[in-house]
Protein backbone atom coordinates (compact mmCIF):
# COMPACT_ATOMS: atom_id res chain seq x y z
CA UNK A 1 0.00 0.00 0.00
CA UNK A 2 1.31 3.49 -0.85
CA UNK A 3 0.51 6.56 1.20
CA UNK A 4 1.14 10.21 0.58
CA UNK A 5 0.88 13.28 2.77
CA UNK A 6 -2.63 14.70 2.45
CA UNK A 7 -3.51 18.27 3.23
CA UNK A 8 -4.43 17.35 6.79
CA UNK A 9 -1.28 15.47 7.71
CA UNK A 10 0.12 16.91 10.91
CA UNK A 11 3.76 16.20 11.77
CA UNK A 12 4.64 14.97 15.24
CA UNK A 13 7.41 17.51 15.12
CA UNK A 14 8.33 17.40 18.80
CA UNK A 15 8.94 13.65 18.98
CA UNK A 16 12.30 11.95 18.95
CA UNK A 17 13.10 9.53 16.15
CA UNK A 18 12.59 5.92 17.35
CA UNK A 19 15.88 4.06 17.69
CA UNK A 20 14.75 1.51 15.10
CA UNK A 21 14.83 4.14 12.33
CA UNK A 22 17.52 6.33 10.79
CA UNK A 23 16.75 9.54 8.88
CA UNK A 24 18.75 10.25 5.72
CA UNK A 25 18.68 13.83 4.46
CA UNK A 26 20.13 15.74 1.55
CA UNK A 27 19.73 19.46 0.94
CA UNK A 28 19.26 21.54 -2.20
CA UNK A 29 20.12 25.18 -1.59
CA UNK A 30 19.17 27.97 -3.99
CA UNK A 31 21.36 31.06 -3.65
CA UNK A 32 20.48 34.32 -5.35
CA UNK A 33 23.76 35.73 -6.62
CA UNK A 34 24.66 39.36 -5.91
CA UNK A 35 25.11 40.48 -9.51
CA UNK A 36 23.91 43.83 -10.80
CA UNK A 37 21.70 42.33 -13.51
CA UNK A 38 19.72 39.17 -14.21
CA UNK A 39 21.16 35.87 -15.41
CA UNK A 40 20.42 36.18 -19.12
CA UNK A 41 19.42 39.80 -19.70
CA UNK A 42 20.36 43.34 -18.68
CA UNK A 43 17.47 43.99 -16.28
CA UNK A 44 18.55 45.40 -12.93
CA UNK A 45 17.90 43.15 -9.94
CA UNK A 46 15.40 44.45 -7.42
CA UNK A 47 13.64 43.56 -4.17
CA UNK A 48 10.50 45.14 -2.80
CA UNK A 49 9.95 47.49 -5.72
CA UNK A 50 6.75 47.96 -7.73
CA UNK A 51 5.77 44.66 -9.40
CA UNK A 52 6.74 44.09 -13.03
CA UNK A 53 8.97 47.14 -13.34
CA UNK A 54 12.26 45.25 -13.93
CA UNK A 55 11.43 43.19 -17.00
CA UNK A 56 12.33 42.95 -20.67
CA UNK A 57 11.62 40.77 -23.67
CA UNK A 58 14.29 38.25 -22.63
CA UNK A 59 13.21 37.58 -19.04
CA UNK A 60 9.55 37.62 -20.11
CA UNK A 61 10.31 35.02 -22.76
CA UNK A 62 8.89 36.99 -25.66
CA UNK A 63 9.36 35.53 -29.17
CA UNK A 64 12.60 36.38 -30.91
CA UNK A 65 14.50 37.38 -27.74
CA UNK A 66 17.94 35.87 -27.14
CA UNK A 67 19.61 35.23 -23.77
CA UNK A 68 23.24 36.09 -22.96
CA UNK A 69 24.91 34.50 -19.92
CA UNK A 70 25.93 36.83 -17.08
CA UNK A 71 29.74 36.65 -16.77
CA UNK A 72 29.65 37.88 -13.16
CA UNK A 73 27.32 35.01 -12.23
CA UNK A 74 29.74 32.52 -13.79
CA UNK A 75 32.56 34.13 -11.80
CA UNK A 76 30.60 33.77 -8.57
CA UNK A 77 29.85 30.14 -9.45
CA UNK A 78 33.57 29.49 -9.84
CA UNK A 79 34.26 31.10 -6.45
CA UNK A 80 31.66 28.87 -4.82
CA UNK A 81 33.16 25.78 -6.47
CA UNK A 82 36.68 26.69 -5.34
CA UNK A 83 35.48 27.36 -1.78
CA UNK A 84 33.79 23.95 -1.65
CA UNK A 85 36.73 22.10 -3.19
CA UNK A 86 34.67 21.10 -6.22
CA UNK A 87 35.95 19.87 -9.56
CA UNK A 88 35.40 22.74 -11.99
CA UNK A 89 34.24 21.82 -15.46
CA UNK A 90 36.46 23.17 -18.26
CA UNK A 91 33.30 23.23 -20.35
CA UNK A 92 29.74 23.41 -19.05
CA UNK A 93 26.50 23.93 -20.91
CA UNK A 94 23.04 25.28 -20.18
CA UNK A 95 19.91 23.19 -20.68
CA UNK A 96 16.23 23.88 -20.99
CA UNK A 97 14.26 22.37 -18.11
CA UNK A 98 10.76 22.12 -19.51
CA UNK A 99 7.71 22.46 -17.29
CA UNK A 100 4.68 24.69 -17.16
CA UNK A 101 3.95 26.95 -14.23
CA UNK A 102 2.44 30.46 -14.27
CA UNK A 103 5.63 32.02 -12.87
CA UNK A 104 7.70 30.64 -15.74
CA UNK A 105 6.69 32.61 -18.83
CA UNK A 106 8.88 30.72 -21.32
CA UNK A 107 7.44 27.34 -20.31
CA UNK A 108 10.98 26.27 -19.41
CA UNK A 109 13.79 27.28 -17.08
CA UNK A 110 17.36 27.73 -18.28
CA UNK A 111 19.46 25.59 -15.98
CA UNK A 112 22.37 23.15 -16.14
CA UNK A 113 21.93 19.38 -16.21
CA UNK A 114 24.47 16.99 -17.72
CA UNK A 115 27.47 19.32 -17.58
CA UNK A 116 27.20 21.57 -14.49
CA UNK A 117 29.80 24.14 -13.57
CA UNK A 118 31.00 22.24 -10.48
CA UNK A 119 30.96 18.61 -9.33
CA UNK A 120 31.87 17.11 -5.98
CA UNK A 121 33.49 18.88 -3.07
CA UNK A 122 32.86 19.07 0.66
CA UNK A 123 31.91 21.53 3.36
CA UNK A 124 32.54 20.27 6.88
CA UNK A 125 31.30 16.70 7.15
CA UNK A 126 28.91 16.96 4.20
CA UNK A 127 29.84 16.06 0.63
CA UNK A 128 28.72 18.24 -2.24
CA UNK A 129 27.13 16.51 -5.22
CA UNK A 130 27.09 19.45 -7.65
CA UNK A 131 26.80 23.21 -8.04
CA UNK A 132 25.10 24.59 -11.11
CA UNK A 133 23.81 27.92 -12.39
CA UNK A 134 20.25 28.71 -13.41
CA UNK A 135 17.64 31.46 -13.45
CA UNK A 136 15.04 32.06 -10.76
CA UNK A 137 11.32 31.92 -11.47
CA UNK A 138 9.00 34.88 -11.04
CA UNK A 139 6.98 35.36 -7.85
CA UNK A 140 3.49 33.85 -7.86
CA UNK A 141 1.09 35.44 -5.37
CA UNK A 142 -2.26 33.92 -4.40
CA UNK A 143 -4.84 36.58 -3.52
CA UNK A 144 -8.21 35.99 -1.91
CA UNK A 145 -11.38 37.90 -2.70
CA UNK A 146 -10.70 40.34 0.14
CA UNK A 147 -7.27 41.12 -1.23
CA UNK A 148 -5.37 39.34 1.52
CA UNK A 149 -2.74 36.78 0.50
CA UNK A 150 -4.40 33.77 2.05
CA UNK A 151 -6.47 31.89 -0.49
CA UNK A 152 -6.58 30.86 -4.12
CA UNK A 153 -9.46 32.95 -5.49
CA UNK A 154 -7.01 34.62 -7.86
CA UNK A 155 -3.31 34.53 -8.63
CA UNK A 156 -1.01 37.28 -9.83
CA UNK A 157 2.60 37.17 -10.94
CA UNK A 158 5.42 39.62 -10.23
CA UNK A 159 8.07 39.09 -12.89
CA UNK A 160 10.71 41.29 -11.23
CA UNK A 161 12.35 38.21 -9.68
CA UNK A 162 12.16 36.14 -12.86
CA UNK A 163 15.62 35.63 -14.33
CA UNK A 164 17.56 36.39 -11.11
CA UNK A 165 20.86 34.44 -11.18
CA UNK A 166 20.84 31.38 -8.93
CA UNK A 167 23.51 28.95 -7.84
CA UNK A 168 21.97 25.65 -6.80
CA UNK A 169 24.11 23.69 -4.34
CA UNK A 170 23.12 20.03 -3.99
CA UNK A 171 24.52 17.89 -1.18
CA UNK A 172 24.89 14.16 -0.94
CA UNK A 173 22.50 12.47 1.56
CA UNK A 174 25.02 12.79 4.42
CA UNK A 175 22.85 14.50 7.02
CA UNK A 176 21.09 12.54 9.75
CA UNK A 177 19.06 14.97 11.88
CA UNK A 178 17.14 18.26 11.62
CA UNK A 179 19.62 19.91 13.98
CA UNK A 180 22.60 18.83 11.85
CA UNK A 181 20.87 20.25 8.76
CA UNK A 182 20.35 23.60 10.46
CA UNK A 183 23.93 23.83 11.73
CA UNK A 184 25.37 22.87 8.35
CA UNK A 185 23.19 25.42 6.54
CA UNK A 186 24.45 28.10 8.95
CA UNK A 187 28.01 27.15 8.01
CA UNK A 188 27.16 27.35 4.30
CA UNK A 189 25.47 30.73 4.75
CA UNK A 190 28.51 32.12 6.57
CA UNK A 191 30.79 30.74 3.84
CA UNK A 192 28.73 32.34 1.06
CA UNK A 193 28.56 35.64 2.94
CA UNK A 194 32.34 35.62 3.39
CA UNK A 195 32.74 34.96 -0.34
CA UNK A 196 30.58 37.99 -1.12
CA UNK A 197 28.59 36.12 -3.77
CA UNK A 198 25.20 36.72 -2.10
CA UNK A 199 23.67 38.64 0.78
CA UNK A 200 22.15 35.25 1.84
CA UNK A 201 19.16 37.06 3.35
CA UNK A 202 16.72 34.25 4.07
CA UNK A 203 13.86 36.63 4.89
CA UNK A 204 14.08 38.14 1.39
CA UNK A 205 14.50 34.77 -0.31
CA UNK A 206 18.18 35.15 -1.23
CA UNK A 207 18.83 31.78 0.40
CA UNK A 208 16.17 29.08 0.15
CA UNK A 209 16.48 25.43 1.05
CA UNK A 210 14.74 22.25 -0.09
CA UNK A 211 15.24 19.03 1.87
CA UNK A 212 15.08 15.48 0.51
CA UNK A 213 14.06 13.34 3.47
CA UNK A 214 13.85 9.57 3.81
CA UNK A 215 14.04 7.09 6.67
CA UNK A 216 15.36 3.54 6.75
CA UNK A 217 15.74 0.81 9.37
CA UNK A 218 18.71 1.54 11.62
CA UNK A 219 21.80 -0.19 10.27
CA UNK A 220 20.39 -0.59 6.75
CA UNK A 221 22.47 0.53 3.78
CA UNK A 222 19.72 0.89 1.18
CA UNK A 223 18.09 4.30 1.04
CA UNK A 224 14.38 4.69 1.66
CA UNK A 225 11.94 6.53 -0.60
CA UNK A 226 12.46 10.27 -0.29
CA UNK A 227 10.02 13.13 -0.12
CA UNK A 228 11.04 16.70 -0.90
CA UNK A 229 10.18 19.66 1.34
CA UNK A 230 10.19 22.87 -0.70
CA UNK A 231 11.30 26.45 -0.10
CA UNK A 232 12.18 26.66 3.59
CA UNK A 233 13.57 30.09 4.38
CA UNK A 234 14.61 29.98 8.04
CA UNK A 235 16.69 27.64 10.16
CA UNK A 236 13.86 27.01 12.59
CA UNK A 237 11.46 26.39 9.69
CA UNK A 238 13.96 23.89 8.23
CA UNK A 239 14.34 21.99 11.50
CA UNK A 240 10.63 21.82 12.20
CA UNK A 241 9.73 20.79 8.65
CA UNK A 242 12.28 17.97 8.53
CA UNK A 243 11.30 16.79 12.00
CA UNK A 244 7.65 16.67 10.99
CA UNK A 245 8.41 14.77 7.77
CA UNK A 246 10.59 12.22 9.59
CA UNK A 247 7.76 11.63 12.06
CA UNK A 248 5.24 11.21 9.22
CA UNK A 249 7.38 8.70 7.33
CA UNK A 250 8.12 6.67 10.47
CA UNK A 251 4.40 6.51 11.22
CA UNK A 252 3.61 5.35 7.66
CA UNK A 253 6.28 2.63 7.74
CA UNK A 254 5.35 1.43 11.22
CA UNK A 255 1.77 0.94 9.98
CA UNK A 256 3.10 -1.22 7.16
CA UNK A 257 2.54 1.41 4.48
CA UNK A 258 4.91 2.69 1.80
CA UNK A 259 6.25 6.22 1.48
CA UNK A 260 5.65 7.67 -1.97
CA UNK A 261 8.03 10.04 -3.71
CA UNK A 262 6.39 13.45 -3.73
CA UNK A 263 6.93 17.16 -3.17
CA UNK A 264 5.55 18.61 0.06
CA UNK A 265 4.90 22.00 1.59
CA UNK A 266 5.38 22.46 5.32
CA UNK A 267 3.31 25.14 7.06
CA UNK A 268 5.13 26.19 10.25
CA UNK A 269 2.05 27.99 11.59
CA UNK A 270 -0.03 24.80 11.71
CA UNK A 271 2.83 22.24 11.74
CA UNK A 272 1.13 20.56 8.78
CA UNK A 273 2.49 18.92 5.64
CA UNK A 274 0.63 19.31 2.37
CA UNK A 275 1.25 17.27 -0.77
CA UNK A 276 1.95 19.54 -3.75
CA UNK A 277 2.65 17.03 -6.52
CA UNK A 278 4.27 13.71 -7.23
CA UNK A 279 8.04 14.09 -7.41
CA UNK A 280 9.25 14.46 -10.97
CA UNK A 281 12.15 12.51 -12.42
CA UNK A 282 14.73 14.04 -14.75
CA UNK A 283 13.00 12.66 -17.84
CA UNK A 284 9.79 14.46 -16.88
CA UNK A 285 11.53 17.76 -17.54
CA UNK A 286 12.67 16.73 -21.06
CA UNK A 287 16.07 18.40 -20.65
CA UNK A 288 17.87 19.38 -23.84
CA UNK A 289 20.78 21.77 -24.50
CA UNK A 290 19.79 25.43 -24.69
CA UNK A 291 20.25 26.22 -28.42
CA UNK A 292 20.59 29.98 -27.89
CA UNK A 293 23.57 29.82 -25.49
CA UNK A 294 27.12 28.75 -26.28
CA UNK A 295 28.96 26.49 -23.80
CA UNK A 296 30.76 28.14 -20.90
CA UNK A 297 34.50 27.53 -21.39
CA UNK A 298 36.58 28.12 -18.25
CA UNK A 299 40.13 29.27 -18.92
CA UNK A 300 43.05 29.79 -16.54
CA UNK A 301 42.56 33.55 -16.48
CA UNK A 302 39.02 33.12 -15.15
CA UNK A 303 40.20 30.61 -12.53
CA UNK A 304 43.06 32.87 -11.41
CA UNK A 305 40.67 35.77 -10.94
CA UNK A 306 38.27 33.63 -8.89
CA UNK A 307 41.10 32.29 -6.71
CA UNK A 308 42.43 35.81 -6.12
CA UNK A 309 39.08 36.94 -4.69
CA UNK A 310 38.72 34.07 -2.23
CA UNK A 311 38.84 35.32 1.39
CA UNK A 312 39.75 33.22 4.41
CA UNK A 313 36.82 30.84 4.72
CA UNK A 314 35.12 29.82 7.99
CA UNK A 315 36.59 26.29 8.08
CA UNK A 316 40.12 27.65 7.57
CA UNK A 317 39.52 30.35 10.16
CA UNK A 318 38.40 27.77 12.72
CA UNK A 319 41.57 25.76 12.09
CA UNK A 320 43.66 28.92 12.55
CA UNK A 321 41.89 29.78 15.80
CA UNK A 322 42.75 26.34 17.13
CA UNK A 323 46.34 26.37 15.89
CA UNK A 324 47.35 29.96 16.66
CA UNK A 325 45.16 30.85 19.63
CA UNK A 326 44.80 27.44 21.25
CA UNK A 327 41.00 27.60 21.27
CA UNK A 328 38.99 24.44 21.74
CA UNK A 329 37.48 22.95 18.60
CA UNK A 330 33.95 23.88 19.67
CA UNK A 331 34.87 27.46 20.53
CA UNK A 332 36.91 27.91 17.35
CA UNK A 333 34.05 26.69 15.17
CA UNK A 334 31.45 28.81 16.94
CA UNK A 335 33.50 31.97 16.47
CA UNK A 336 34.59 31.19 12.92
CA UNK A 337 31.17 30.08 11.71
CA UNK A 338 29.62 33.30 13.07
CA UNK A 339 31.90 35.74 11.31
CA UNK A 340 30.77 38.74 13.37
CA UNK A 341 31.88 37.00 16.58
CA UNK A 342 35.21 35.98 15.05
CA UNK A 343 35.84 39.53 13.83
CA UNK A 344 35.06 40.90 17.28
CA UNK A 345 37.40 38.41 18.96
CA UNK A 346 40.26 39.35 16.65
CA UNK A 347 39.62 43.06 17.25
CA UNK A 348 39.68 42.46 21.01
CA UNK A 349 42.93 40.51 20.80
CA UNK A 350 44.49 43.30 18.75
CA UNK A 351 43.42 46.00 21.22
CA UNK A 352 46.57 45.52 23.33
CA UNK A 353 44.81 45.32 26.70
CA UNK A 354 46.92 45.24 29.87
CA UNK A 355 46.79 42.80 31.52
CA UNK A 356 46.50 40.74 28.35
CA UNK A 357 43.47 38.41 28.35
CA UNK A 358 44.04 34.70 27.54
CA UNK A 359 42.50 33.97 24.10
CA UNK A 360 40.25 31.14 25.34
CA UNK A 361 38.91 33.22 28.21
CA UNK A 362 38.26 36.13 25.86
CA UNK A 363 36.57 33.80 23.35
CA UNK A 364 34.27 32.51 26.10
CA UNK A 365 33.26 36.05 27.08
CA UNK A 366 32.61 37.04 23.45
CA UNK A 367 30.46 34.03 22.57
CA UNK A 368 28.89 33.51 25.99
CA UNK A 369 28.64 36.54 28.26
CA UNK A 370 28.48 39.29 25.62
CA UNK A 371 26.51 37.48 22.91
CA UNK A 372 24.06 36.28 25.56
CA UNK A 373 23.27 39.89 26.51
CA UNK A 374 22.54 40.98 22.94
CA UNK A 375 19.67 40.16 20.60
CA UNK A 376 19.98 36.78 18.93
CA UNK A 377 22.32 36.98 15.96
CA UNK A 378 23.34 40.59 16.74
CA UNK A 379 26.77 41.83 15.75
CA UNK A 380 28.67 42.72 18.96
CA UNK A 381 30.61 45.36 17.01
CA UNK A 382 27.32 47.29 16.75
CA UNK A 383 26.79 47.18 20.52
CA UNK A 384 27.95 49.76 23.08
CA UNK A 385 30.69 47.39 24.25
CA UNK A 386 33.88 48.09 22.34
CA UNK A 387 36.26 45.22 21.65
CA UNK A 388 38.95 47.06 23.63
CA UNK A 389 36.66 47.40 26.66
CA UNK A 390 35.80 43.71 26.72
CA UNK A 391 39.47 42.76 26.31
CA UNK A 392 40.38 45.02 29.25
CA UNK A 393 37.62 43.52 31.41
CA UNK A 394 38.61 39.92 30.68
CA UNK A 395 42.24 40.81 31.33
CA UNK A 396 41.29 42.11 34.79
CA UNK A 397 39.34 38.92 35.49
CA UNK A 398 42.26 36.75 34.45
CA UNK A 399 44.60 38.80 36.68
CA UNK A 400 42.13 38.28 39.56
CA UNK A 401 41.68 42.01 40.01
CA UNK A 402 37.94 41.54 39.68
CA UNK A 403 35.82 38.44 40.26
CA UNK A 404 33.76 36.82 37.54
CA UNK A 405 30.55 37.86 39.29
CA UNK A 406 31.63 41.47 39.62
CA UNK A 407 32.87 41.50 36.01
CA UNK A 408 29.42 40.43 34.88
CA UNK A 409 28.00 43.46 36.67
CA UNK A 410 30.52 45.65 34.83
CA UNK A 411 29.56 44.08 31.51
CA UNK A 412 25.89 44.76 32.22
CA UNK A 413 26.73 48.46 32.59
CA UNK A 414 28.83 48.46 29.43
CA UNK A 415 25.99 46.87 27.44
CA UNK A 416 23.45 49.45 28.60
CA UNK A 417 25.66 52.52 28.93
CA UNK A 418 28.93 51.81 27.07
CA UNK A 419 31.73 54.29 26.81
CA UNK A 420 33.44 53.93 30.16
CA UNK A 421 36.66 52.07 30.87
CA UNK A 422 35.99 48.86 32.87
CA UNK A 423 38.62 49.79 35.46
CA UNK A 424 36.84 53.09 36.08
CA UNK A 425 33.51 51.31 36.64
CA UNK A 426 35.16 48.85 39.02
CA UNK A 427 36.67 51.69 41.06
CA UNK A 428 33.52 53.79 41.09
CA UNK A 429 31.23 50.92 42.07
CA UNK A 430 33.64 49.40 44.60
CA UNK A 431 33.80 46.09 42.72
CA UNK A 432 37.52 45.35 43.02
CA UNK A 433 38.27 41.77 44.01
CA UNK A 434 38.83 40.89 47.64
CA UNK A 435 42.16 39.20 48.20
CA UNK A 436 42.58 36.14 50.38
CA UNK A 437 43.41 38.20 53.46
CA UNK A 438 41.74 38.73 56.81
CA UNK A 439 38.67 40.53 55.42
CA UNK A 440 37.63 37.62 53.20
CA UNK A 441 38.57 35.05 55.87
CA UNK A 442 36.22 36.80 58.30
CA UNK A 443 33.35 36.75 55.80
CA UNK A 444 33.92 33.01 55.20
CA UNK A 445 33.90 32.32 58.95
CA UNK A 446 30.60 34.17 59.32
CA UNK A 447 29.15 32.21 56.40
CA UNK A 448 30.15 28.92 58.04
CA UNK A 449 28.39 29.97 61.24
CA UNK A 450 25.29 30.96 59.27
CA UNK A 451 25.24 27.62 57.42
CA UNK A 452 26.27 25.24 60.21
CA UNK A 453 24.37 22.25 58.79
CA UNK A 454 25.93 22.71 55.35
CA UNK A 455 29.36 23.09 56.96
CA UNK A 456 28.94 19.74 58.74
CA UNK A 457 27.91 18.03 55.50
CA UNK A 458 30.97 19.44 53.73
CA UNK A 459 33.19 18.26 56.58
CA UNK A 460 31.61 14.79 56.17
CA UNK A 461 32.58 14.70 52.49
CA UNK A 462 29.49 16.14 50.73
CA UNK A 463 31.09 18.62 48.31
CA UNK A 464 27.73 19.76 46.90
CA UNK A 465 26.78 21.17 50.32
CA UNK A 466 29.38 23.93 49.89
CA UNK A 467 27.04 25.83 47.57
CA UNK A 468 24.99 27.68 50.22
CA UNK A 469 28.21 28.71 52.00
CA UNK A 470 29.75 30.16 48.85
CA UNK A 471 26.44 31.83 48.01
CA UNK A 472 26.38 33.57 51.38
CA UNK A 473 29.93 34.84 50.88
CA UNK A 474 29.09 36.16 47.43
CA UNK A 475 26.04 37.99 48.71
CA UNK A 476 27.99 39.57 51.54
CA UNK A 477 30.83 40.65 49.24
CA UNK A 478 28.48 41.69 46.39
CA UNK A 479 30.24 39.25 44.07
CA UNK A 480 33.71 40.65 44.74
CA UNK A 481 35.14 37.42 46.16
CA UNK A 482 36.92 34.91 43.95
CA UNK A 483 35.01 31.65 44.00
CA UNK A 484 38.13 29.50 43.97
CA UNK A 485 39.64 31.42 46.89
CA UNK A 486 36.38 31.17 48.84
CA UNK A 487 36.31 27.41 48.33
CA UNK A 488 39.92 27.16 49.52
CA UNK A 489 39.20 29.17 52.66
CA UNK A 490 36.10 27.11 53.45
CA UNK A 491 38.10 23.90 53.32
CA UNK A 492 40.92 25.46 55.31
CA UNK A 493 38.63 26.69 58.09
CA UNK A 494 36.84 23.32 58.23
CA UNK A 495 40.18 21.57 58.51
CA UNK A 496 39.75 19.37 55.42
Amino acid sequence: MSENADAGAKGASDGAVPAAWEPVIGLEIHVQLATATKMFCGCELSFGERPNTHTCAVCLGLPGSLPVANARAVHFGLMIGLALGSELAPRSIFHRKNYFYPDLPKGYQISQYEEPLCRGGRLGDVRIHRVHLEEDAAKLIHVGASGRIHGSDASVVDFNRGGTPLAEIVTEPDLRSPEQCSEWLKLLRTTLRQLGVSDVNMEEGSLRCDANVSVRPAGARELGTKAELKNMNSFRYLERGIRAEIARQVEVLQRGGEVVQETLHYDPASDRLTSLRSKEEAHDYRYFPEPDLIPVAIDERMLARARAELPELPAARAERFQRQLGLSRESAQLLAFRAELGDYLEAALAAGAEPEPPPQALANWVSGELAGRLDEGADPASSRVTAAALAALVGLVSAKRVSVGAARQVLDKLVTEGGEDPAAIIEREGLAALDGGEELAAVVAAALDANADAAERVRAGNEKAIGPIIGTVMRETKGRADGGEVRRLVREQLGI
